[in-house]
This record gives C-alpha cells, structure tokens and sequence, in this order.
C-alpha cells in the first residue's frame, strides 16, 4: 500500500485497507552535534535495514534483494528473489550498535552514511522504487536521529522518474538529511541526461549535496572473472559519471550544485590529460555542448580519498584540490579501508593541514556544514 503523507513533513498516515488508517511518525532530524573536538569523520560509509518484507510479493515482480538470515554466523545472506546470490554481510553492516564499536576502536568521530548501491533498483517501477525509497530513507533518518553526535546519513531516490525524485528529496530535506546517494549511472542512463536535470536544480534550490557512487558497471557481464567489475568497472564508472557531468555541461548549468564521486574519482584523474586532449583535438566530437576545457572544472567538486595508496591520494589531492578529497571508507565492504584512514595518519608525507582537511574540514564543506 502507497504511504500518503500530510503537511506535517513528520507526519506520515498509511491505508491499510479502505476503512482503516495508521498513523505513525518519522522524527525530524535534530543538526549533526558537532564540536570542536571531533576529528575524524567518514565521508563514505554503507548501512541498510536489518529487514524488509518480500517486495517481490508487496510489488508483484520479481528482481528485488532479499535477506535471509543465517543464524549459526550472524550474519546475513543478500539474494535476488530469483535465488540468486549476491553477497553475505556482518552485523556492521545494519546494526548501528556494532559500527559505534569499530568507530570507537578506530577512533572514528562521526560517519556519513548512505545505502547499499544494489538497493536502488532504478529498474523497478517508478511508483515502486518511489515507495521503497521512502522506506529506505525512513531508516536512515530513525538512525541519525537516534544517534546524531556519530551518524549523518545521504537519502536515496527514484532516479528513473524525476519527478517522483523532487518530491522525495523535498520530503527529506524537510525531514532534515544533507543530502542524497545517487549512482554513476541511472540503470545505463548518464548523469548528463537533461531528464536528471530537474533533480540537479532541486538539489541546488535546497542545498542538498548529492554523492556519485559506483553501480551497474559498464561491461560487467563481460568481465566476470577475476572481480573485475569491482577492480575495472568501479573506476570506469566514476570517471565515467564525471565526464558525462562536465561534457553534459552539468556544473555550468548548476553551478551551486555540490557533488563528490566515490573512490577516489576512479580512473579520471590518472586519464585527465588524455580526456582533456581528446576535447582540444576532437571538438566535434567532445565538446558538442560547448564547455571549458576539463582541465577547468577540478575544484569544482568533490571526490573521496579512498586509494589505499599515499602516493595516488596525494594525486588526487593535486589535481582535485587540496580543499576537494575527503576521507572515506566504504565501510564495512572488504574493498574499503577497513584500517579506517590508517594509511593517511601514518604517512609524514601529508602534511597536518591536509590530514585536518581531508578527515574533517573537506566534508563538512561538501554537506555546507563548515562554520
């Protein structure tokens, strides 16, 4: 059943059937308690609910992720409906009480949270996907409600129906989240499709900051061995989703517009002077919507800092900008630095400066936190 909400944004009322209502309520978030004190705060972290009904019975087609509980390890299995397997996750990754305990034994202040990419489902039906992010988003405010001294949390959106999308990113910024998830690309749809742009102008009214991350990768089913979608795709698909931004003239559109990608930027900016080169010499190909050169735009937005390696960050940092990387994690997947930023602390070549900016003072300019 569709969840009808009022004028109260906290207020939500759900039909059960034609003559029974219930009525419950979605907190208000109160402002992410920040203090002089904190030090370390995670820009890219991944949580979801502990559970949720059958959605291929509540939506009536398959395709959808379940979970199935496996009690001997406590942990979960994540399955499509059709039985497929996709992938066994800890407790860390839906109980906020474990995460609190391995951010306190990494000495983590405050993390940034946001789903799990595999949960968009950009191919279900709009009204559908529009449900399911409303549910999705419910959790994620329940959490940074109930914990907002360590957790902020970015909603999730319909991205296939724009509209459906304004309406929920106005819900959620009344509810008070910073901003949303979206992926690098809207089920094989680019970030520069002018369909999306209704979503980058809302985001911009509402200063809401929107974080690229990486899914449904180009070529996947043509690289399955190996983890090659994980190791090649991932990348791919974040340079991918910048170039399509910058070429679809996406920042000069929108140019309030607050953006970070995931991991690092991918492969865009080892491939920054081939991409800018292919724009000088092949305009009419490239350059079809008149934009400055790529070269222009690094400032302009924001990535994570998620290399595993000082020398890559320090590439990034050169290129992005010193103001423009942000310490993350990708917590709790394996693929993440799950030495949560060890490799920054212990490394002399970054100064204490960048250390200061990369774990604190970047990310809260990225959420228009900064004082």
């Amino acid at each position: 059943m569709r969840p009808y909400y009022g004028d109260r944004p906290s207020l939500c009322v759900v039909r059960l059937d034609n003559k029974t209502f219930k009525l419950y309520f979605v907190n208000i978030l109160p402002r992410p308690i920040l203090h002089s004190e904190i030090i370390k705060i995670d820009g890219h972290a991944h949580i979801m609910p502990s559970h949720w009904p059958s959605l291929a019975e509540k939506y009536g087609y398959k395709g959808f992720i379940q979970l199935k509980d496996d009690l001997a390890t406590d942990t979960k299995d994540m399955y499509r409906d059709d039985g497929v397997f996709f992938r066994k996750v800890s407790r860390n990754c839906w109980d906020p009480t474990a995460i609190l305990k391995d951010m306190d034994k990494y000495k983590v202040d405050m993390m940034l949270l946001c789903t799990i990419p595999v949960l968009f489902n950009y191919w279900a039906k709009a009204e559908d996907a529009s449900d399911w992010c409303m549910f999705l988003n419910d959790h994620l405010c329940n959490v940074q409600n109930e914990y907002p001294n360590r957790f902020m949390c970015l909603g999730t959106l319909p991205m296939q129906d724009s509209k459906l999308a304004v309406k929920e990113l106005e819900r959620i910024a009344k509810l008070g989240m910073l901003g949303v998830e979206i992926g690098s690309n809207i089920d094989g749809v680019n970030l520069d499709d002018k369909s999306l742009f209704p979503v980058y102008e809302a985001a911009e009214n509402l200063n809401m900051s929107i974080f690229v991350h990486p899914w449904n990768m180009m070529g996947e089913k043509e690289m399955t061995k190996y983890w090659l979608p994980w190791l090649v795709g991932m990348p791919a698909e974040e340079s991918r989703a910048i170039c399509s931004m910058i070429f679809g003239g996406v920042f000069d559109r929108f140019p309030k517009l607050r953006v970070m990608f995931a991991h690092g930027g991918g492969s865009f900016a080892l491939t920054l002077g081939r991409i800018a080169h292919g724009y000088t010499c092949r305009p009419d190909l490239v350059n079809i919507n008149n934009v400055m050169n790529p070269k222009s735009y690094m400032g302009k937005f924001w990535v994570d800092g998620i290399t595993h390696d000082t020398k890559a960050l320090q590439y990034i940092m050169d290129t992005f900008g010193m103001d423009k990387v942000v310490y993350g994690t990708d917590y709790p997947f394996p693929l993440g630095d799950l030495e949560h930023g060890k490799f920054i602390e212990t490394d002399n070549s970054i100064t204490a400066q960048q250390k200061k900016n990369l774990f604190k003072n970047n990310i809260l300019e990225f959420l228009n936190l900064a004082t």
